[in-house]
């Protein structure tokens, strides 16, 4: 695939829909109301031109912390179009969180949704770099600003957006993508796997700031002509199924703790009121029951797969007519992946070794993390940090991680950055956090504690406690009390002695 040296993201995903005759199709349908792709090009262009008349300029950082709506792409692709670096991120964030990646960015603008906007407030006047804060909707803006935008003279390998990638340590990495890689990755998997094409409607529960969910409501519609459903609030079974059967959207993209709460629902919707023809899973492995337990209800197979922030989208997929329960699938045309040991040897067929991906969508860098960049991007390859098996027929099995990372829900979770919190409470000594599957399979944090002497807390206390520090999503769905936790002769906590 080549994509032209001159190109510009924003241009080509809006711009190629108006050059389709699609100027009067429907884009995008949110909570509000909705717009058609030329209604989409026109406020595009209102917004880009809006930023620049702030005083913003090429390669500048604005960061996006916004409920999904119709505003979401708009905001996004203005600032591409505008030659600006869109920084997208979680909207289930801490304050303390949120200061970091401001600062770190050095964004200069700030678009917020009115809900999040307390999040910010304590600190946005200690941030030198910050200059403008935006509340979403932009209503107001677009109506004032010029329909007109000349596009950026960007390049395809010149820095597009951002993601922040969560760590081992808990400090979050800004992730830099350039131009080329959302046309890619549209093409190899959303065209060449799933076959999506302009008569479809999208509806993804995994949100814009995830990579996953940046693919599924924008890139991959965009550049297919489909029309994308949008929701703002929790993706709950309820919410999901009140799309599903009134926006009949054709393909779904969730993580599988979601599939596993619908599955759960007594309001699961009958299969003859559903109009899905594709269902996708990925963010976490898919035990295979709740893939079978789903086709029984709707004779739709999920298909499974696997992608990273830093490779931007799904790599290794199941596909269909060509699937297997359990496993992750096979590479995604485009990609070429291997299995290596702690010496970096490729391992023999079915056993366990790192993941490693090479693929033209791989991120350029960690911003400001230098000594992370040379560690995962290792010249063509990008390190995954999964753990793999490979069967004699091609499918991939995942094996785990090869450090301490958790994936919750399909977002990544640092057990040191909960242990932290927990041995920030008065009665706690000291705390080890591991990964524990629940009744569905899927990994969930679990705590070992160990309390002071002399001093008492329950379970309840402490998953509170450490709900009122982190994303709610962190808090460890049990806790074990010790008298002590297994160590090295450093003092160093073998979580994995606790794991087994």
């Amino acid at each position: 695939m080549e994509i032209p040296r001159d190109y510009n993201a924003a241009e080509d995903l809006v711009g190629g829909n108006l050059k389709a005759g699609r100027a009067g199709k429907l884009a995008y349908i949110d909570d509000a109301g909705q717009c058609t792709f030329g209604e989409l090009a026109e406020r595009v262009d209102r917004f880009g031109n809006h930023l620049l008349s702030l005083g913003l300029r090429m390669e500048d950082r604005i960061l996006i912390a916004m409920h999904d709506s119709i505003d979401w792409p708009v905001a996004f692709l203005g600032a591409i179009k505008a030659g600006i670096v869109p920084v997208a991120v979680n909207t289930l964030l801490t304050p303390k969180e949120y200061e970091y990646m401001l600062s770190d960015s050095r964004a200069k603008a700030l678009l917020v949704s009115p809900a999040l906007k307390p999040q910010f407030d304590p600190f946005l006047s200690k941030l030198p770099f910050l200059k403008h804060v935006l509340v979403s909707p932009f209503r107001e803006i677009l109506e004032k600003s010029n329909g007109n935008l000349v596009t950026a003279p960007t390049t395809r390998d010149d820095p597009c957006f951002w993601l922040y990638s969560s760590g081992s340590t808990g400090m979050p990495k800004g992730t830099v993508h350039v131009h080329a890689s959302m046309r890619i990755t549209a093409e190899l998997y959303a065209q060449g796997v799933l076959g999506i094409t302009e008569s479809d409607v999208c509806f993804s529960a995994a949100k814009f700031f995830f990579a996953y969910g940046l693919g599924n409501s924008l890139s991959f519609p965009l550049v297919a002509g489909a029309t994308t459903v949008l929701m703002a609030e929790r993706p709950t079974p309820d919410a999901v199924f009140k799309r599903l059967t009134e926006k009949k959207p054709t393909m779904f993209y969730g993580v599988p703790t979601l599939y596993a709460g619908m599955l759960a629902s007594p309001a699961f919707p009958s299969a003859t009121s559903l109009s899905l023809r594709t269902c996708i899973s990925a963010g976490e492995a898919l035990p295979p029951q709740i893939s079978k337990n789903f086709k029984d209800k709707t004779g739709i197979e999920i298909l499974d797969g696997i992608g990273s922030t830093e490779m931007l989208h799904i790599f290794l997929s199941n596909r269909p007519g060509d699937f297997r329960h359990g496993t992750t699938g096979k590479a995604v045309p485009g990609y070429e992946l291997k299995l290596v040991d702690e010496q970096g040897n490729e391992v023999k067929q079915g056993e366990l070794g790192e993941l490693l991906i090479k693929g033209p969508t791989a991120a350029n860098l960690y911003w400001n993390n230098r000594a992370k960049s040379r560690s995962t991007f290792v010249g063509e390859w990008t390190r995954s940090g999964d753990k793999y098996s490979q069967d004699a027929d091609g499918f991939y099995a995942y094996g785990g991680r090869t450090d301490d990372m958790l994936k919750v829900s399909g977002i990544w979770v640092s057990p040191a950055e909960v242990e932290a919190a927990l041995v920030s409470h008065d009665a706690v000594l000291e705390a080890a956090v591991v990964g524990q599957e629940d009744e569905q399979k899927l990994i969930k944090p679990k705590a070992y504690v160990v309390l002071k002497p002399g001093k008492q807390a329950s379970t309840e206390e402490l998953q509170t406690y450490v709900k009122s520090k982190l994303a709610p999503y962190k808090y460890p769905r049990w806790i074990e009390f010790a008298s002590e936790l297994p160590k090295t002769a450093t003092g160093k906590i073998q979580r994995f002695k606790l794991r087994t």
